[in-house]
Protein backbone atom coordinates (compact mmCIF):
# COMPACT_ATOMS: atom_id res chain seq x y z
CA UNK A 1 0.00 0.00 0.00
CA UNK A 2 1.30 3.38 -1.15
CA UNK A 3 2.03 6.15 1.83
CA UNK A 4 -0.06 8.88 0.87
CA UNK A 5 1.77 12.62 1.62
CA UNK A 6 0.51 14.23 4.07
CA UNK A 7 -1.27 17.61 3.28
CA UNK A 8 -1.19 20.46 5.86
CA UNK A 9 -4.65 22.21 6.00
CA UNK A 10 -4.83 25.91 7.29
CA UNK A 11 -7.87 26.46 9.63
CA UNK A 12 -10.26 29.42 10.21
CA UNK A 13 -11.10 30.47 13.60
CA UNK A 14 -14.27 32.03 15.00
CA UNK A 15 -15.43 33.95 17.69
CA UNK A 16 -17.43 32.54 20.58
CA UNK A 17 -21.22 31.60 19.39
CA UNK A 18 -22.86 29.32 17.09
CA UNK A 19 -20.69 26.18 17.18
CA UNK A 20 -19.63 26.81 20.60
CA UNK A 21 -19.58 29.35 23.11
CA UNK A 22 -15.85 29.34 23.20
CA UNK A 23 -13.34 29.92 20.52
CA UNK A 24 -13.84 27.40 17.51
CA UNK A 25 -11.91 26.48 14.43
CA UNK A 26 -13.55 25.67 11.14
CA UNK A 27 -12.73 24.25 7.57
CA UNK A 28 -15.01 23.23 5.09
CA UNK A 29 -15.34 19.46 4.48
CA UNK A 30 -14.38 20.11 0.53
CA UNK A 31 -11.03 21.01 1.49
CA UNK A 32 -10.28 17.53 2.76
CA UNK A 33 -11.72 15.77 0.27
CA UNK A 34 -10.82 17.38 -2.42
CA UNK A 35 -6.94 16.15 -1.01
CA UNK A 36 -8.47 13.04 -0.21
CA UNK A 37 -9.55 12.23 -3.79
CA UNK A 38 -5.97 13.14 -5.28
CA UNK A 39 -4.19 10.78 -2.70
CA UNK A 40 -3.11 13.10 -0.31
CA UNK A 41 -3.76 12.92 3.39
CA UNK A 42 -5.58 16.01 4.62
CA UNK A 43 -4.26 17.29 8.13
CA UNK A 44 -5.77 20.59 9.86
CA UNK A 45 -3.21 22.84 11.32
CA UNK A 46 -3.77 25.38 14.35
CA UNK A 47 -3.23 28.50 14.77
CA UNK A 48 -0.23 28.17 16.43
CA UNK A 49 2.52 30.17 15.23
CA UNK A 50 5.44 29.23 17.74
CA UNK A 51 4.85 25.17 16.65
CA UNK A 52 4.91 26.27 12.92
CA UNK A 53 8.13 24.73 12.45
CA UNK A 54 7.38 21.26 14.38
CA UNK A 55 4.26 21.28 12.00
CA UNK A 56 6.27 21.76 9.04
CA UNK A 57 8.89 18.77 9.69
CA UNK A 58 5.14 16.75 9.90
CA UNK A 59 3.99 17.31 6.50
CA UNK A 60 5.02 16.98 2.71
CA UNK A 61 3.10 20.25 1.21
CA UNK A 62 0.65 22.97 2.13
CA UNK A 63 -2.70 24.42 1.54
CA UNK A 64 -3.71 28.19 2.30
CA UNK A 65 -6.79 28.47 2.57
CA UNK A 66 -9.42 31.41 2.32
CA UNK A 67 -11.76 32.81 4.94
CA UNK A 68 -13.93 35.91 4.93
CA UNK A 69 -11.70 38.03 6.35
CA UNK A 70 -8.78 40.46 4.70
CA UNK A 71 -5.26 40.69 5.29
CA UNK A 72 -3.75 43.62 7.12
CA UNK A 73 -2.61 46.11 4.62
CA UNK A 74 0.20 47.08 6.73
CA UNK A 75 1.52 44.01 5.32
CA UNK A 76 2.29 45.22 2.16
CA UNK A 77 3.04 48.79 2.67
CA UNK A 78 -0.60 50.16 2.52
CA UNK A 79 -1.15 52.81 5.34
CA UNK A 80 -5.12 53.78 4.82
CA UNK A 81 -7.17 50.56 5.77
CA UNK A 82 -10.05 50.32 3.26
CA UNK A 83 -13.65 50.52 5.58
CA UNK A 84 -14.63 46.63 4.00
CA UNK A 85 -11.47 45.16 5.63
CA UNK A 86 -11.72 42.81 8.17
CA UNK A 87 -9.17 41.20 9.80
CA UNK A 88 -8.06 37.95 11.74
CA UNK A 89 -4.52 38.74 13.12
CA UNK A 90 -3.95 35.50 14.88
CA UNK A 91 -4.63 33.44 12.21
CA UNK A 92 -2.51 35.65 9.77
CA UNK A 93 0.26 35.54 11.59
CA UNK A 94 0.22 31.35 11.77
CA UNK A 95 -0.28 31.66 8.66
CA UNK A 96 1.97 33.17 7.47
CA UNK A 97 4.59 31.55 9.67
CA UNK A 98 3.65 28.62 7.79
CA UNK A 99 4.02 30.00 4.47
CA UNK A 100 6.94 31.39 5.03
CA UNK A 101 8.28 28.76 6.96
CA UNK A 102 7.27 25.83 3.71
CA UNK A 103 8.96 28.53 1.61
CA UNK A 104 12.42 28.12 3.02
CA UNK A 105 12.07 24.45 2.85
CA UNK A 106 10.57 24.35 -0.21
CA UNK A 107 7.99 22.40 0.56
CA UNK A 108 4.81 22.43 -2.16
CA UNK A 109 2.84 25.23 -1.32
CA UNK A 110 -1.09 26.04 -2.50
CA UNK A 111 -2.84 29.36 -1.70
CA UNK A 112 -6.41 29.42 -1.87
CA UNK A 113 -8.37 32.72 -2.48
CA UNK A 114 -7.35 34.41 0.51
CA UNK A 115 -4.10 32.41 0.83
CA UNK A 116 -3.24 33.32 -2.44
CA UNK A 117 -3.29 36.82 -1.03
CA UNK A 118 -1.25 35.66 1.68
CA UNK A 119 1.05 33.87 -0.90
CA UNK A 120 1.57 37.06 -3.23
CA UNK A 121 2.14 39.29 0.12
CA UNK A 122 4.62 36.78 1.67
CA UNK A 123 6.30 36.99 -2.11
CA UNK A 124 6.74 40.52 -1.77
CA UNK A 125 3.89 41.49 -3.64
CA UNK A 126 0.67 43.70 -2.92
CA UNK A 127 -3.47 43.97 -2.82
CA UNK A 128 -6.51 45.84 -4.36
CA UNK A 129 -8.19 46.06 -1.04
CA UNK A 130 -11.46 46.35 -2.20
CA UNK A 131 -12.11 45.68 -6.08
CA UNK A 132 -15.16 47.69 -6.94
CA UNK A 133 -13.28 50.72 -5.62
CA UNK A 134 -9.97 50.06 -8.18
CA UNK A 135 -11.00 48.40 -11.06
CA UNK A 136 -13.68 50.19 -13.61
CA UNK A 137 -16.37 47.73 -14.71
CA UNK A 138 -15.27 45.24 -12.48
CA UNK A 139 -16.98 41.82 -12.60
CA UNK A 140 -18.95 40.32 -9.56
CA UNK A 141 -16.12 38.91 -7.76
CA UNK A 142 -18.64 38.09 -4.95
CA UNK A 143 -20.97 36.18 -7.29
CA UNK A 144 -24.58 36.31 -6.63
CA UNK A 145 -25.08 32.49 -7.32
CA UNK A 146 -23.95 29.54 -5.23
CA UNK A 147 -20.78 29.10 -4.47
CA UNK A 148 -20.60 25.61 -6.18
CA UNK A 149 -21.41 27.29 -9.41
CA UNK A 150 -18.72 29.15 -11.93
CA UNK A 151 -19.27 32.89 -11.50
CA UNK A 152 -16.92 33.58 -14.65
CA UNK A 153 -13.83 32.21 -16.62
CA UNK A 154 -10.11 32.73 -16.46
CA UNK A 155 -7.57 32.75 -19.22
CA UNK A 156 -4.35 30.89 -18.25
CA UNK A 157 -0.94 32.33 -19.22
CA UNK A 158 0.79 30.23 -21.77
CA UNK A 159 3.48 28.82 -20.51
CA UNK A 160 2.76 28.70 -17.35
CA UNK A 161 3.03 25.83 -14.44
CA UNK A 162 -0.74 26.50 -13.96
CA UNK A 163 -1.27 26.05 -17.82
CA UNK A 164 0.72 22.98 -17.83
CA UNK A 165 -0.98 21.51 -14.58
CA UNK A 166 -4.70 22.02 -16.14
CA UNK A 167 -3.62 21.82 -19.88
CA UNK A 168 -6.06 23.80 -21.05
CA UNK A 169 -6.04 27.58 -21.67
CA UNK A 170 -9.13 28.81 -20.12
CA UNK A 171 -11.13 27.50 -16.95
CA UNK A 172 -14.19 28.13 -15.45
CA UNK A 173 -13.91 29.16 -11.97
CA UNK A 174 -15.89 30.29 -8.74
CA UNK A 175 -15.76 33.72 -7.27
CA UNK A 176 -15.99 34.41 -3.73
CA UNK A 177 -13.50 37.74 -3.13
CA UNK A 178 -13.52 41.80 -2.19
CA UNK A 179 -9.93 42.11 -2.62
CA UNK A 180 -6.98 40.85 -5.50
CA UNK A 181 -3.19 40.98 -6.44
CA UNK A 182 -2.49 43.88 -7.63
CA UNK A 183 1.49 43.30 -7.50
CA UNK A 184 2.68 39.49 -7.52
CA UNK A 185 6.06 40.79 -6.02
CA UNK A 186 9.34 41.00 -7.45
CA UNK A 187 9.72 37.07 -8.81
CA UNK A 188 6.59 35.53 -8.72
CA UNK A 189 3.98 35.92 -12.30
CA UNK A 190 0.89 36.10 -13.11
CA UNK A 191 -0.66 32.72 -14.08
CA UNK A 192 -4.42 33.97 -14.59
CA UNK A 193 -6.66 36.48 -15.15
CA UNK A 194 -10.27 37.40 -15.04
CA UNK A 195 -11.84 38.94 -17.92
CA UNK A 196 -11.70 42.38 -16.38
CA UNK A 197 -7.57 42.46 -15.86
CA UNK A 198 -8.56 41.13 -12.48
CA UNK A 199 -5.43 39.16 -11.55
CA UNK A 200 -6.56 35.70 -10.24
CA UNK A 201 -3.29 33.35 -9.87
CA UNK A 202 0.44 34.01 -9.18
CA UNK A 203 3.70 31.13 -9.19
CA UNK A 204 7.11 31.34 -8.53
CA UNK A 205 9.38 29.33 -10.38
CA UNK A 206 12.36 29.61 -7.90
CA UNK A 207 10.27 26.87 -5.58
CA UNK A 208 9.34 23.20 -6.88
CA UNK A 209 5.53 23.68 -6.38
CA UNK A 210 4.52 27.51 -5.56
CA UNK A 211 0.79 28.33 -6.51
CA UNK A 212 -1.95 30.99 -5.73
CA UNK A 213 -5.24 30.41 -7.12
CA UNK A 214 -7.73 33.28 -6.43
CA UNK A 215 -10.85 30.78 -7.02
CA UNK A 216 -11.80 27.67 -5.11
CA UNK A 217 -10.57 24.60 -6.65
CA UNK A 218 -11.93 22.50 -3.74
CA UNK A 219 -15.74 22.59 -5.11
CA UNK A 220 -14.42 21.04 -8.46
CA UNK A 221 -16.05 22.74 -10.93
CA UNK A 222 -13.88 22.96 -13.74
CA UNK A 223 -11.89 19.40 -14.36
CA UNK A 224 -8.59 21.54 -14.18
CA UNK A 225 -9.18 22.19 -10.23
CA UNK A 226 -9.07 18.40 -9.87
CA UNK A 227 -5.43 18.74 -11.71
CA UNK A 228 -4.22 21.17 -9.62
CA UNK A 229 -5.03 19.01 -6.19
CA UNK A 230 -3.38 16.29 -8.19
CA UNK A 231 -0.16 17.87 -9.06
CA UNK A 232 0.17 19.32 -5.58
CA UNK A 233 0.11 15.95 -4.04
CA UNK A 234 2.62 14.06 -6.77
CA UNK A 235 4.83 17.27 -6.01
CA UNK A 236 4.77 16.27 -2.00
CA UNK A 237 5.10 12.59 -2.91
Amino acid sequence: MSVRPVIGVTLDAEAPGGYSAFPWYALRANYAAAIAGAGGLPLALPHLPDLAEAMLERIDALVVTGGAFDIDPALYGDGARHATVTLKQGRTAAELALLRGALARDLPVLGICGGAQLLAVALGGTLIQHIADAVPAALAHEQPNPRDQPGHTVALRPGSMLAGIVGATAMAVNSAHHQAVRDPGPTAVVNATAPDGVIEGVEDARFRFCLGVQWHPEFLIDPGDARIFAALIAAGA
